[in-house]
């Protein structure tokens, strides 16, 4: 390794606070020798001067000037998703999404393309639970043409019947596919049991449901959730600031208001459930447990982030150390706090060796127990903490991710402040503030368990954790 990236790798490792790297392969006394300089305070998120304003019709906008590439990411983010479906039009919105990317009224589904393509860039649409996104990522003297491209997909989408067929059959196709991923029917059982008839509940509608689905569908819920005042147009990186306002107000401020936004937070309380599902035959035992927790806005929000990152959210985690490095029942388990509008949950899934599925259970339960007890040592604190820090400053260093946080912080109306003293809170967290999330949230004896595994052979293992035994021990 030249010393150049020699350099290089020490500043990411100090960054992260992952501990110290060989000066020299090859070299092993020089490398006994040198150490890496001690990693300074952690460095906060600077945000980059930007400019929101609305347009009459209630849309809002966001212009960050950002970077010194000459590209521009322009972003519309749409308060509409599966969280707005009919109860038995499950999957409409993903649909209706997929069908925008066929054209406008004035441009083919080949014209759309082809006028993405010329600005060097493709179109995408995501459409999420909460929110709806579609993005354009180009170069710096078509901004203001990206803009006008977004605005005629958004307002005028062709939503042509004859590809509806089509996409139907590839929603079906995908429903299928996730049906027979043991990770995926883990958690979708998991919020099930969670959620009940909640859209949050349904991560795998019924196929009749799909198969019942007409053009006619996707055109309601279209009328029905898109308008500008649920939209939030986000433009970041170099452009042309004075070119780019006026192509937003030319192609945006004759569009209708259209429906405001309409809020469905659940009613969610922790369920003491043991949920087995059987797999004959499988080498592995798929496993989610938790409980709902508070969600973004909560004060708790950061503390109970950084308890889940010390806890089971990183690769150099008490769960992680304890079931993969110590136990070896699991390459990959994982902890977070799944978020969506205003609601929350603690989860910890992994996929462990069959006869280890009862013991990992035990451990997880006794990872949590053991950080009840006592607060965890200040120096794995800190070592999580610039983890964290670091990672965030990373993560949010290109256009999209700047986008991507500034979308979240507005969808859960978490304040211009968030960003900037994210970093601040998270070193605040004190080693007491770990124990006492983890009494008050991550109570064993309230989280639902999910199990996908050969009943033959976990049935037996699992009988210490059911409910009826009055205990996860």
């Amino acid at each position: 390794m030249n010393n150049e990236r020699t350099q290089k790798f020490l500043l990411i490792f100090t960054l992260l606070g992952l501990g110290s790297f060989p000066a020299a392969a090859g070299k092993p006394d020089e490398a006994q020798k040198q150490t890496p300089p001690p990693g300074g305070p952690p460095k906060p998120f600077i945000v980059p001067a930007n400019e929101t304003y609305s347009l009459p019709n209630g849309m809002r906008v966001t212009l960050i000037p950002y970077g010194n590439i000459p590209k521009v990411t322009v972003s519309l983010a749409m308060a509409a998703g599966n969280i707005n479906e009919p109860k038995d039009k499950s999957s409409i919105a993903d649909i209706t999404g997929e069908l925008m990317k066929e054209g406008t009224a004035s441009l083919s589904a080949q014209a759309l393309a082809e006028s993405a393509a010329r600005m060097g860039s493709t179109l995408g649409i995501a459409v999420g639970l909460d929110q709806s996104t579609m993005d354009i990522d180009v170069l710096e003297e078509f901004g203001p043409d990206a803009v006008k491209l977004i605005a005629d997909v958004v307002q005028h989408p062709r939503l042509p019947e004859s590809e509806f067929p089509r996409l139907k059959t590839d929603a079906l196709r995908k429903l299928a596919l996730q049906k027979s991923q043991p990770q995926t029917i883990a958690v979708a059982r998991f919020r099930k049991i969670l959620y009940g008839d909640h859209p949050y509940g349904e991560l795998l509608p019924p196929e009749e449901n799909i198969q019942k689905l007409t053009i006619a569908d996707a055109k309601n819920f279209y009328s029905s959730n898109f308008g500008a005042a649920r939209t939030h147009l986000y433009v970041a990186g170099k452009f042309d600031g004075p070119a780019v306002k006026k192509a937003i107000e030319a192609s945006f401020s004759g569009w209708a208001k259209g429906p405001a936004r309409v809020e469905n937070i659940p009613t969610v309380k922790p369920k003491h459930v043991l949920d087995v599902t059987d797999r004959p035959g499988a080498p592995q035992s798929t496993i989610i447990l938790g409980l709902p927790v508070a969600g973004p806005t909560s004060a708790d929000w950061i503390p109970l982030s950084v308890t889940n990152t010390l806890l089971g959210g990183s690769f150099g985690s008490r769960i992680t150390s304890n079931i993969r490095e110590q136990k070896g029942y699991t390459y990959s388990p994982f902890g977070q706090v799944s978020r969506r509008y205003h609601d929350a949950y603690w989860a910890e899934q992994a996929d462990v060796t069959t006869q280890y599925t009862g013991p990992s259970l035990k451990e997880i339960f006794g990872e949590i127990e053991r950080l009840q007890k006592e607060p965890p040592p200040v120096a794995e604190l800190q070592g999580i903490q610039n983890y964290m820090s670091g990672l965030f400053i990373i993560q949010n260093s290109t256009r999209q991710a700047l986008i991507g946080q500034l979308q979240y912080v507005d969808l859960q109306g978490l304040g211009v402040d968030y960003l900037k003293t994210f970093v601040q809170n998270v070193n605040a967290v004190t080693p007491a503030d770990v124990q006492r999330m983890t009494t008050q949230y991550l109570k064993p004896e309230q989280m639902t368990v999910v199990v996908l595994g050969d009943k033959s052979k976990i049935s037996e293992q699992l009988a210490p954790f059911t409910p009826a035994s009055g205990g996860t021990k």
